[in-house]
Parts: structure tokens; C-alpha cells; sequence
């Protein structure tokens, strides 16, 4: 009750001040802590919230102020983080085109224009931000670009450069591996893949990839990295159709019967293509 009280008190107290010549300032300090609960409330939907809760959220403070950026680009990020790359371009476009717009903006504006296939325009936006610029997204995209255009060595050179700005480089190497192995480079690329796995044992797509770097070099025994049940399986049903893509097929029917046996529960692909060989073999 006393806490209440205070409340009270208080509450009496600013609308006095407001009453008071001086109650200008308690209007200013209001207005600072609504300035910090809706930076607080932005940060929360561009991180935890449903994206398309916070692509509602902004799209309406944006309508209701059009000339805040902070909104313009809160409304572009969810967007992508909702899966609507092709929405948030023209938001993006309207973000760097503005006095306000920075670097960082462009690069993200190139990253939703990689999203959508527009790799011609990605380079045009990420050729425009001055070197000094150095970060891991910025040189991560012209790694991608770079391998869009062929361009291995520029390509190897900003992945590394990636790699070394980032604390978390398992994505990336991840990435370099996979344009190693469309080169046809498999072991490099099986190198990148177990780099990218001690990063992050749980990144499934590398180990995967790891997979199908050592089938293409007929290097068919499954490698010891940190895996469930269900993974070895999905592991070893990858290397059997890579064995079979090769024609080992003797060994991509075994490496079949391996998967089926090693999962926890029925695995219909693997068991769909062992009939298929027996069905081809008979």
C-alpha cells in the first residue's frame, strides 16, 4: 500500500511539474525514456520475435512516421528475416538513396539482393562501398559474387578475408569449401569442410558436404566427426549414391543397407533406392 502511495505521489508530483514553467523538462526526460523503451522494443523484434510479427510492428511505425529510418530499416530486416527478400529490395533501395543511408545499409541491401538472384546489382551496390569498410558480411558477399562470376582467385581471397573477421567462421569456410568442390578441387574442399565442422560440430550441411568432397574422391569410409544416430545415417545414404553416381554400385548398395540399418527408424529414401538396384540388378 505505502509503494502504491508513492506511486501516486509521484505521478502527482510530474503533473504538478508540467503545471510548473519549469514542466518542460519532465516532458523532455518522458520523451527520453519512450526513445529508450522503443529502442528496446525495436532490438527485440529484430532479433526474437516472430519475423513476421516484426515486419507487422514496422510496417505500422513506418506508416505512422515516415521519416524515420531506424523503422525504414527495421522493416527491410525483418522482411529478409521473414523470407521476403524480393519485398524488403525496393526499402533498401529507398534506404541508401537517403542522406542517412550508411555502408553497413549497402551491404545489406546487397545481401537481400544476393537473396533474390540478383547477383549483377549485389556487385554494383558492394563495388560502391569504399575498402576501408572491412567486414566479415562485407567480404563474405564478394566472396559469393565472386564465385557467381567465376572469379576463383578474388573468390579465395575474400573468403579467407572473411574468415579471418569473424569469430564464428564456420559458415564461411563452409561456403568456401562448396565453390572448392563445384571447381572440382576435392581436397581442399574436404580440408575447408572438417575446418568448418571444428568450428561448429553441429553444422550438419559441412559434414555433408565433407561426404560428398571424399565420395568424389572414391574415398568412400564415412569420416569421425561428431554425429546422432540419424545424421550417420543421412551420411552414409549420401556417400552410397555417391559411390553409385561413380558406378561403384556393389559399394552404394552395401553403403545403403549400412544407412537403413543405422537409423533409428525407417529410412524411406535409402530403402527406395536399394529396391531400385535390386529392382535394376534383377
Amino acid at each position: 500500500m505505502r509503494h502504491a502511495l508513492i506511486v501516486v505521489a509521484c505521478a502527482a508530483s510530474a503533473l504538478s511539474a508540467c503545471q510548473q514553467p519549469g514542466g518542460g523538462d519532465v516532458s523532455r526526460s518522458m520523451d527520453s525514456v519512450n526513445v529508450i523503451d522503443e529502442s528496446n522494443l525495436n532490438d527485440i523484434m529484430l532479433t526474437v520475435a516472430d519475423p513476421e510479427e516484426a515486419v507487422t510492428y514496422f510496417q505500422r511505425a513506418s506508416s505512422q512516421e515516415p521519416d524515420r529510418i531506424d523503422f525504414k530499416r527495421g522493416l527491410a530486416t525483418s522482411l529478409v528475416r521473414a523470407g521476403q527478400a524480393a519485398r524488403s529490395v525496393p526499402v533498401w533501395r529507398e534506404i541508401v538513396g537517403s542522406p542517412e543511408g550508411t555502408n553497413e545499409d549497402r551491404v545489406d541491401y546487397a545481401s537481400a539482393l544476393v537473396r533474390t538472384g540478383d547477383w549483377a546489382s549485389a556487385e554494383t551496390e558492394l563495388n560502391q562501398i569504399p575498402p576501408t569498410h572491412e567486414t566479415y558480411e562485407r567480404y563474405r558477399l564478394e566472396a559469393m559474387v565472386a564465385d557467381s562470376n567465376r572469379d576463383w582467385d578474388k573468390a579465395d581471397s575474400f573468403y579467407e578475408t572473411a574468415s579471418e573477421l569473424t569469430l564464428r567462421p564456420a559458415g564461411v569456410l563452409n561456403n568456401w569449401g562448396y565453390s572448392k568442390l563445384t571447381r572440382g578441387d576435392f581436397r581442399e574442399a574436404e580440408q575447408l569442410f572438417v575446418q568448418a565442422i571444428e568450428y561448429d560440430s553441429s553444422l550438419f550441411t559441412a559434414k555433408n558436404n565433407l561426404v560428398l568432397a571424399r565420395g568424389a574422391q572414391r574415398n568412400y569410409r564415412i569420416p569421425s566427426v561428431p554425429a546422432s544416430q540419424t545424421e550417420r545415417a543421412q551420411l552414409t545414404y549420401t556417400m552410397a549414391l555417391s559411390a553409385i553416381k561413380q558406378g561403384d554400385v556393389s559399394t552404394g548398395r552395401t553403403l545403403l543397407q549400412e544407412a537403413i540399418d543405422t537409423h533409428p527408424q525407417h529410412f524411406d529414401a535409402a530403402v527406395r533406392a536399394l529396391r531400385t538396384l535390386e529392382s535394376e540388378r534383377g
